[in-house]
């Protein structure tokens, strides 16, 4: 499993943890723990295992609803999906602003652009059910719907442990 920076600090924050509590856990220095999140520094393999077991154990649904509000009031284009049903748990106001339907419930893999599509088939193969992966930068194409359109770029794909043992997908558009 790879933990970019980024996504090391957003699971951190998320169980309301310091750096320097991570860093007593996995027995390294809060400095190192920075250099992670920073993409300064990458995690050992053992790191990186020590870090899985960490931040995948099961959450609390007081964790899912912070998840969820900080999506619904991110400043960027971004939406948390169920990984398995695809089902839209939240968006972004900017994410939103782009569907003319409120899509809140829904299964939305029906509006994945043939390359999203693509993407998804090969997540079998890349471990990423399994956990051996904790992001993926995906290049995404135009689907051509009106109701919840999908423009050629590319977006960022994030692994996010959920209460009960679900597992939610952030994407995120990288701009």
């Amino acid at each position: 499993m790879q933990y970019t920076g980024w996504a090391l600090r957003r699971l951190r924050i998320l169980r309301g943890m310091k750096q320097s509590h991570v860093a007593e856990l996995l027995s390294v220095t809060q400095a190192t723990m920075s250099r992670w999140e920073c993409g300064v520094l990458t995690p050992s393999e053992s790191q990186q295992m020590a870090l899985a077991r960490l931040f995948e154990t099961v959450t609390t649904s007081s964790a899912d609803a912070a998840l969820k509000r900080l999506v619904e009031t991110s400043t960027s284009k971004v939406h948390l999906i169920c990984d398995r049903s695809h089902r839209l748990l939240a968006a972004s106001p900017a994410r939103r602003s782009e569907w003319r339907r409120d899509m809140l419930g829904t299964p939305i893999f029906r509006y994945a652009s043939p390359e999203i599509r693509k993407t998804e088939t090969d997540l079998a193969n890349l471990g990423w059910h399994e956990g051996r992966m904790a992001s993926l930068i995906v290049d995404t194409g135009p689907n051509a719907d009106d109701d919840v359109p999908i423009v050629a770029g590319r977006v960022l794909w994030e692994r996010m442990p959920l209460a009960e043992g679900a597992t939610g997908r952030l994407v995120t558009t990288l701009t």
